[in-house]
């Protein structure tokens, strides 16, 4: 059985850096400006953009010859990367309560915040299920 981990961490850190990038230029220049709801919002596409390009890459690089439920394991271990790490700039960056982590987010701009991450760790196996 292949290793998962070391794909996974390709794919949360090509992301990470992505979202880091993103949200501090949406935090320092277009939250003031337009809100956090519609500064979140557009984000989205740049995000989804990224795992375009990521995903495939992902496959291509590490998990070309992989069954689908190693594909998918990947995209969820990803994600449980992402999330770690998410709690931790909430907490240790933005100054946050742990609980105000999670339950802080828009009801808009949140649940698709949330529909991104699970597309972000169902997209190497979707993209790998065309081989």
């Amino acid at each position: 059985m292949m290793n998962l981990l070391k794909p996974a961490i390709a794919y949360f850190a090509c992301l990470f850096a992505t979202g880091f990038l993103l949200g501090t230029i949406r935090v320092l220049l277009i939250v003031p400006r337009l809100g956090e709801r519609t500064a979140e919002l557009l984000e989205m596409p740049f995000m989804l953009v990224a795992i375009l390009i990521a995903a495939p890459w992902i496959n291509q690089q590490y998990l070309s010859s992989a069954e689908p439920f190693q594909r998918l394991g990947v995209g969820f271990i990803a994600l449980l990367f992402m999330l770690i790490a998410d709690f931790g700039v909430g907490v240790f960056l933005r100054g946050m309560q742990p609980l105000e982590v999670i339950t802080s987010r828009d009801a808009i701009s949140g649940t698709v915040y949330y529909g991104m991450l699970l597309l972000f760790a169902l997209m190497p196996w979707i993209l790998g299920r065309k081989h």
